[in-house]
């Protein structure tokens, strides 16, 4: 028989080679090791540095050029915003290559720290391998600090480099505004002859080019027309199907609500001009997309489109303002005649402002001389300081009786010398050569006036919808509630949602368009929205929007994961199991608490906060634990615990120990409970924790009402429990299943006890319930002479006690004697 088979004897023969060979070779392969090691960690090192180096080589000059650039477009507002864009974009590629040599610092900071000081003179020198290690991370550490510096000195540069386009964009602001021209008959002499050469030049230009689009470029001009139509069109009709009952005025309504009012003017003011705007810039984006466009046509009808979108939207607005013909959909108080002025000169100084902003980009892209454009402006400014001087005069006002058609009242004394002294200080500033100030102001009385009047239109409608009980009266209100059986209490909620969106979307329309008419640009909006969701910054802590959003949805998914897999354990793997109730609810709740405590964890690191900072209120916590502070750390905690578990709710009938009554208020040190006298008592969440809690509504308000009824007997058993049901099923507020039930529950020395119950279906309700119940058994009884005996030589008590609430003793007219009862002589029980 073979003892040994050939796999043993190969091992065997390894194992012998092995412990022959040189234990040089065995040393020299165990060090090769960690010598690999540190070789591959030094060649990543070196490539972390120099990827830093080349991007701190790649970011100087790109700053450089940006410099070059900004001195190149000192005079061009549009151009420095953008140039603006890119330095702040470079800032922030140098601060990220700072933050990715961070970690690799501390790790030698901390590798440093742990092979400690190097040894001092007369002490025994330490192993070359720390020597060499500690050296190579001095070295390391050197080229980062060096890299870091670099990258922090370039940053600084950059910031420089970013305020230093601010102030250049602050003076060009400041020098445009307040430049002072020299207005003369000859500058009106040179700006006519202009005048005329530029309308040479624009007829010859659009006649060009509207020849050379019919004929080479019909069907891309057709399309691009085609597909705005189609875009205004399906922006409309969205709107409308979600707006489009706020948009039209209701003709059956005599004297319509100040909400309806308010509504159709922001709704029908805001989709109509939407739509309009969608149309323009639709049709702007598919003429340049297709190539329609002439480089020095796009500016002119650009400005042409922008002109008849801001014309249209200052029109909607005070048409639906004064209301012309409607006074009874107007939401100011004056005359008929009064808003038919008024609308006119609002919109006639609308259509001269945006006039003139069109000439001046005609002149500029027909290259027309500058003192054409400052006459345009000139005169702008001249007829709306003249319309304005000639308003305050105007009699708006409603008259006293309330009567629209009546003559109206002058404008208040203050506000007539506010529109005289504007009118005046418009035309001394062009007279006196001011006339980019000028300009400037007028367009900010037409434009920002218009777009503030609508934000506050709108801000009122969001509160009018946002009132309590306001929402569900509104139509889109009775819709809901018809059409999803929606109560008072979830159309109020839908309503305060509805005005808080009505606000959000007031502002997040009018004030970027506020900011573009003081001088902002759109690149200037466009880094102010991306600083306000990523980079907030309060003192040294930067708060990032979309990180905190982030987080919450991240809160929120691990929520719902955990609800997910609690119900599915408890469903699948412990009920298959067949494991006791008790443990599963142990588990399911364990899995509960471990769920929510990852998913906030998770939610606070995705949203930028800090963990290590929670440290020092941990500490301060177990420092405070430690002074004695247990109790309010036990009540912190079961309050954490009770409003997780929700045990009881506001609103419950809760007893615990001598307290009862109801939950009005649950925080996380104590829970307020309102007594059946009015009475508030604070009792700490440990008592809840530690003690029994009985909860009459937890799951629901079904309950059970006991009566005690005593009587004698000479009375009828059978026929008591029957009356007692009787009474019992006649009453409204007892349910009829489960049925009220009437039981024979003891004997006494000389009366019989029978209980009745009664399950109601809300127990709060039980007091009143049990009342009733005992007067219909009174007058039931009475009627049928049932009542309790007494002893001749006792008095019937006027007054049950106070502690017997619950239990009722109904006096009988004629107290009776029964014979003494008989007692077994050998039991000593007693007979009958």
């Amino acid at each position: 028989m073979r003892i040994f088979n050939f796999p043993f004897h190969l091992l065997l023969l390894l194992s012998l080679c092995f412990a022959a060979a040189p234990m040089s070779i065995v040393d020299a392969a165990a060090q090769d090791l960690p010598q690999a090691a540190a070789n591959e960690e030094k060649e990543k090192l070196n490539e972390t540095i120099d990827k830093g180096r080349t991007d701190l080589t790649a970011a100087r000059g790109r700053i450089d050029a940006l410099k070059q650039q900004v001195e190149t477009h000192a005079d061009d507002d549009a151009r420095l915003v953008d140039l603006k864009a890119q330095v702040d974009e470079a800032t922030r590629a140098i601060i990220a290559i700072s933050v990715s040599l961070r970690p690799r610092f501390e790790a030698i900071k901390s590798r440093l720290a742990e092979l400690g000081d190097p040894p001092a003179e007369g002490q025994p020198p330490e192993a070359d391998i720390v020597t060499s290690e500690r050296k190579q991370l001095g070295t390391e550490r050197s080229l980062i600090n060096a890299l870091t510096g670099e990258a922090e000195d370039l940053s600084i540069s950059a910031t420089s480099l970013s305020n230093q386009i601010t102030d250049i964009r602050r003076r060009l602001f400041t020098e445009t505004l307040f430049k002072r021209l020299d207005i003369s008959a000859e500058s009106f002499n040179i700006a006519g002859s202009a005048l005329v050469a530029e309308m040479a030049d624009l007829q010859r230009a659009f006649g060009s080019w509207i020849k050379f689009v019919w004929k080479f470029k019909r069907l891309p001009l057709l399309s691009a027309v085609l597909l705005s139509l189609v875009a205004a069109l399906v922006f409309l009709v969205g709107s409308y199907r979600l707006f489009g009952h706020f948009t039209h005025r209701d003709g059956t309504i005599v004297d319509p609500p100040y909400i309806a009012r308010l509504s159709f003017a922001f709704w029908s003011t805001m989709i109509q001009t939407l739509s309009l705007v969608a149309l323009l810039a639709a049709s702007f984006f598919f003429m340049n997309s297709f190539n329609v466009l002439r480089a020095d046509i796009a500016p002119i009808i650009s400005s042409v489109l922008g002109f008849v979108g801001a014309v249209y939207f200052v029109g909607r607005l005070t048409h639906a303002v004064f209301a012309p013909g409607r006074p009874d959909w107007r939401l100011v108080r004056v005359s008929n005649a009064g808003a038919h002025q008024l609308d006119w000169a609002v919109l006639t100084m609308a259509v001269v402002s945006g006039a003139d902003y069109v000439f001046s980009d005609v002149s500029e892209a027909l290259g027309s001389p500058v003192i054409l454009t400052v006459m345009k402006s000139f005169v702008a400014s001249l007829i709306i300081g003249a319309i304005l001087f000639v308003i305050s005069f105007l009699r708006p006002v409603l008259a006293p009786s309330g009567d629209a058609e009546e003559r109206g009242r002058p404008w208040p004394r203050l506000m007539a010398i506010l529109l005289r002294l504007t009118g005046i200080a418009l035309v001394v500033a062009c007279v006196t050569g001011y006339v980019g100030l000028a300009r400037f102001v007028a367009t900010q009385i037409v434009l920002t006036g218009a777009v503030a009047a609508t934000m506050y239109i709108g801000i009122l409608c969001g509160k009018a919808v946002g009132k309590r009980g306001a929402f569900a009266e509104t139509r889109l209100g009775v819709y809901l509630g018809e059409r999803y059986g929606l109560g008072p209490v979830a159309l109020d909620q839908i309503g305060l949602a509805a005005g808080l969106g009505v606000y959000a979307f007031a502002l997040l329309t009018g004030v970027p368009l506020i900011l573009l008419s003081w001088g902002f640009q759109v690149g200037d909006l466009e880094q102010w929205a991306y600083r306000l969701f990523t980079e907030i910054r309060i003192g040294n802590i930067t708060i990032s929007l979309m990180s905190i959003l982030g987080g919450v949805l991240l809160f929120v998914f691990g929520l719902l994961l955990t609800r997910w897999l609690q119900k599915w354990l408890d469903g699948n793997v412990m009920d298959r199991s067949q494991i006791d109730t008790g443990v599963r609810n142990s588990v399911k709740t364990g899995v509960g608490y471990l769920g929510v405590a990852l998913a906030g964890l998770i939610g606070i690191s995705a949203a930028g906060l800090d963990l290590s900072s929670f440290a020092l209120v941990a500490g301060a916590l177990s420092l405070g634990v430690g002074f004695g502070l247990q109790n309010i750390v036990s009540n912190f905690v079961s309050g954490l615990i009770l409003l997780v578990e929700r045990p009881f709710k506001v609103g419950d009938w809760v007893v615990t120990g001598t307290t009862e009554g109801f939950v009005k208020r649950i925080s996380v040190r104590a829970t307020e409970i309102e007594t059946f006298q009015r009475q508030s008592i604070m009792v700490p969440n440990s008592l809840f924790i530690n003690a029994s809690v009985g909860n009459w509504t937890h799951r629901n308000k079904l309950g059970r009402a006991d009566i005690s009824v005593v009587v004698s007997y000479n009375s009828d058993p059978r026929r008591i429990m029957q009356l007692l049901k009787e009474i019992a099923e006649g009453h409204p507020k007892v349910l009829r299943n489960p049925a009220p039930m009437a039981i024979f529950s003891a004997f006494g020395e000389s009366t019989m006890t029978f209980e009745l119950r009664a399950f109601l279906a809300d127990i709060v309700n039980g007091g009143e319930v049990r009342n009733d119940l005992r007067l219909a058994i009174f007058e039931r009884f009475r009627e049928e002479g049932l009542g309790m005996p007494f002893k001749k030589d006792e008095e019937v008590p006027k007054d049950p006690p106070a502690e017997e609430e619950t239990r009722e003793q109904l006096p009988e007219a004629k107290p009776e004697t029964r014979p003494a009862p008989v007692v077994n002589a050998q039991s000593g029980k007693t007979i009958g």
